[in-house]
């Protein structure tokens, strides 16, 4: 199911956040994956693996295209989540890491790529609560997800 209220979905306190518990947020808008993307995604990581940034020769590869790396599509998850879900109204909040994370499905260079993020979790730590939730990163016109991630977050909530 998804949340058809307006995004970001904007809880105000621990109480909001839990009732966020088991709801699927988003989809957010549509990301073009282009060759300068990657290239650049290439450049930051130093990973110029050629399936990434050698268009001739992926051509000749089983995929036929050059494609993302799968740490690409994980990293567009921050500003993906941040057009569902603002943390606005709580004194601090920050990413706090990734479990269970896969890739399932290459993506190709021109496709376009979105998220939804479900809560599954809301959970007291010492100082705050640990959100967990799960990231599904969809590519248009593909039956199978090209990353699926378990997000870490740690909120603060204000006074």
């Amino acid at each position: 199911m998804t949340d058809t209220t307006q995004l970001p979905v904007r809880p105000q306190n621990v109480a909001d956040l839990e009732a966020l518990v088991g709801k699927v947020i988003g989809p957010t808008a549509w990301h073009e994956v282009t060759q300068e993307k990657v290239n650049a995604f290439a450049d930051a990581t130093g990973d110029h693996q050629w399936i990434h940034v050698d268009p001739e020769r992926a051509a000749e590869s089983p995929l036929g295209t050059t494609i993302a790396h799968g740490l690409y599509s994980l990293s567009l998850g921050p500003a993906f989540s941040y057009s569902l879900i603002s943390f606005e109204a709580f004194a601090h909040s920050l990413n706090y890491g990734y479990e269970k994370v896969r890739f399932p499905a290459p993506l190709p260079i021109g496709s376009r790529v979105r998220m939804t993020t479900e809560v599954i979790s809301i959970d007291h730590v010492p100082g705050g609560v640990q959100l967990r939730a799960r990231q599904v990163f969809e590519r248009e016109g593909s039956e199978k997800p090209v990353a699926v991630a378990e997000s870490l977050g740690r909120l603060v909530e204000a006074e």
